[in-house]
């Protein structure tokens, strides 16, 4: 039993719906689409955000008929947004697997992903919850600044500022995992309190696990990533370890080097050397400093919240998400 098997003990049952819900969206009388749905929905993954749904669903009036869908459809949209987000930076591969555009290329990858978020938002239709289905939308158009807004500021060394970053990772990431926290609240009928306490939970626990993944992706190893280290510095993406250097080095740093030398033959040479400078103990310290941050806010909002609901497993789940290994 892993350690997840264990934080999810007390929704083991419903989180196994939440799959079979997954293998039911896999299902289509159009075959190409069927096995393309097949390669990215079978191979798992953490279950985080809809187990956090399901989870903060405890602290209301629980209802596995409306709590499943939302919980499915949440897993589904994150799918989808990897699906875009692979075709975006033509990545390969994805959790060492081979990614949906490298198999069945860029255009089919797109629909693919659309019909996704087609999907999602038919799950979350069924809950009739009209303010989760509102939410759910917004946080699709949340998502998509976020996307867009890392897109946009590709290679832009004006956008390596903490308070971009955080923009950015809050779109593209902890946006849902606010989602997971606020929607399950909202299904099982909880106050306004406790409903913004566990939203605020999701967000600050999102924003430390996207924090780590970009710290992995400059101290990681491809085995480890399931692709290429320091894919996010490749794409011109500025995350945190590249921001303390760079605000730690303003004048001049192998950072701007490499954005500076994007289109010259030197590039390689500028990104292994960037690379290597963030990956500095000191630099890697302080960042985890700041996933610590990001937690301990999460925690407290938890402890906000009741004690009536299954605080112990959701604690349990903000440890795990910081103590992944370097």
């Amino acid at each position: 039993m892993t350690s997840l098997d264990r934080l999810y003990a007390p929704i083991a049952d419903d989180l196994a719906i939440v799959e079979d819900t997954l293998s039911l969206v896999a299902q289509s009388d159009f075959l190409p689409l069927e096995a393309m749905l097949n390669q990215v929905l079978s191979r798992g993954g953490k279950r985080l955000r809809p187990a956090i749904s399901l989870l903060c669903g405890g602290f209301g009036e629980y209802d596995a008929d409306t709590q499943i869908p939302l919980a499915a459809s949440i897993e589904l949209l994150h799918t989808a947004t990897l699906v875009h987000d692979d075709v975006i930076d033509s990545a390969d591969t994805r959790r060492g697997h081979v990614t949906a555009n490298a198999t069945f290329g860029n255009p089919a990858s797109v629909m693919l992903g659309d019909y996704m978020f087609a999907h999602a938002a038919e799950l979350v239709a069924r809950t009739g919850h009209i303010g989760v289905i509102r939410l759910f939308a917004d946080t699709l158009m949340v998502m998509a600044k976020g996307e867009l807004a890392q897109d946009v500021s590709a290679f832009d060394a004006d956008s390596g500022t903490m308070r971009d970053y955080y923009r950015r990772i809050h779109g593209k990431t902890a946006s849902l995992f606010a989602t997971a926290g606020a929607g399950g609240a909202m299904m099982s009928a909880c106050d306004a309190q406790t409903i913004d306490s566990l939203r605020e939970y999701g967000r600050s626990i999102g924003m430390a696990f996207q924090i780590v993944d970009d710290i992995l992706d400059f101290c990681g190893t491809e085995e480890q990533l399931g692709k290429p280290v320091g894919g996010d510095l490749s794409a011109g993406t500025l995350t945190l370890p590249a921001i303390v250097l760079m605000e730690d080095n303003p004048d001049d740093n192998p950072i701007n080097r490499f954005l500076s030398a994007r289109e010259e033959n030197g590039r390689g040479e500028f990104l292994d050397e960037a690379l290597e400078a963030a990956r500095q103990p000191s630099i890697v310290e302080r960042c985890m400093e700041t996933v610590e941050e990001w937690r301990n806010r999460g925690l407290d909002a938890l402890h906000a919240a009741p004690t009536n609901g299954p605080r112990e497993q959701l604690t349990a789940i903000a440890e795990f998400v910081t103590q992944r290994d370097f």
